[in-house]
C-alpha cells in the first residue's frame, strides 16, 4: 500500500535509547522518512505509574502521528511496550510495532542460565513471567530490573563516559551465573560493549532491534520510497539541559531538526 510514495515512520522512547532501533530499522530501509520523539519529561518511564505511562504514550504518539502523517509507529521502548501498546493500538489504525524482551532466542542460546536485564516496571509485568514459562524450556532465567543502567546509556549520548566500577556493581547479581544475557531495554545496546566488558566475552548479548527492523519490513513490503526525502525530525517533550546536550549525537544519527513537542 505504500508503493509510490514515501514511508513516514515514528520511532518513539522516553529518551534515546530507540537510537539502536533506528540503526538497524533504517539499516533495512534507508529511502523512508524517521520521525524520532522522546519523552524526556517522563523520563524514566520505568518509575512511571501505569496509568500516567499509558497516558503519556497514547497522547503524545497518536498527537504525533496527525501532524506528521505517520504510516507506522514504532514503540522503542520495552516498558511502554508491555504497558501502553493494546491501549495505543486500539487508538491508531495505522500498525504499531512494539519491543519486547528476546526471551525466546535467548534461551535457546543458553546452555547455563539467562540473564534479564531491564527496567524495573519490564520485570515486574506478568507479560514477562508468561514469555518465560513459555519459552524458558527449563533454563534459569535471572531478572535484574535497573535504572541506573538507563541513565549510563543516556549520559552515554550525551558525550559521559560510562563508569565501569559503577556497570560492575549494577549488574553483580548476574556476574559468572549466565551465559547469555538479554538487553530488555533499547538504551542497553547503545552501552553494549560496556555490558560485554564487565560480563566478559563467554557471556553472549541479545537484543531485539534486528528482529524488530524485519517487523517493519514485513508490514511495509519491500516497497521502495520514491519522493525525495525530507529532512529527519527528532522532538523532546521539553527543552532542558539533557536534550540541548543531545542534539550533537541526534545530529549524528540523521536528525538535523530539533523541536518540542509538549505532553499536554
Amino acid at each position: 500500500m505504500f508503493v509510490n510514495s514515501t514511508v513516514n515512520i515514528l520511532l518513539f522512547d522516553s529518551g534515546v535509547g530507540g537510537l539502536s532501533v533506528f540503526q538497524k530499522v533504517k539499516q533495512k530501509l534507508p529511502e523512508c522518512n524517521y520521525t524520532y520523539l522522546y519523552d524526556n519529561e517522563g523520563y524514566p518511564y520505568g518509575e512511571l505509574p501505569e496509568s500516567v505511562l499509558i497516558d503519556r504514550v497514547v497522547n503524545l504518539v497518536s498527537r504525533v502521528v496527525a501532524q506528521e502523517a505517520i504510516d507506522l509507529v514504532v514503540i522503542a521502548c520495552n516498558t511502554a511496550s508491555t504497558i501502553a501498546l493494546p491501549d495505543l493500538r486500539r487508538t491508531l489504525t495505522i500498525p504499531v510495532v512494539g519491543v519486547v524482551p528476546a526471551i525466546k532466542p535467548a534461551c535457546l542460546a543458553a546452555e547455563k542460565a539467562v540473564g534479564l536485564i531491564a527496567t524495573p516496571a519490564t520485570v515486574k509485568r506478568d507479560y514477562i513471567n508468561i514469555l518465560i514459562n513459555e519459552f524458558s524450556n527449563n533454563i534459569p532465567v535471572h531478572m535484574l530490573g535497573s535504572t541506573a543502567l538507563v541513565n549510563m546509556a543516556e549520559n552515554k549520548l550525551q558525550g559521559k563516559a560510562v563508569n565501569l566500577d559503577s556497570l560492575t556493581v549494577e549488574l553483580y547479581g548476574l556476574k559468572d551465573k549466565i551465559d547469555v544475557a538479554v538487553l530488555g531495554c533499547t538504551h542497553f545496546p547503545l552501552i553494549r560493549e560496556e555490558i560485554k566488558t564487565v560480563l566478559g566475552p563467554a557471556v553472549k548479548l541479545i537484543d531485539s532491534g534486528e528482529a524488530i527492523a524485519r517487523r517493519v519490513v514485513d508490514l511495509l513490503g519491500q516497497s521502495q520510497a520514491l519522493r525525495v526525502r525530507r529532512v529527519n525530525k527528532a522532538f523532546s517533550t521539553q527543552i532542558d539541559d539533557k536534550s540541548i546536550a543531545l542534539e550533537e549525537c541526534l545530529n549524528w544519527f540523521g536528525f538535523n531538526v530539533t523541536d518540542c513537542f509538549p505532553y499536554q
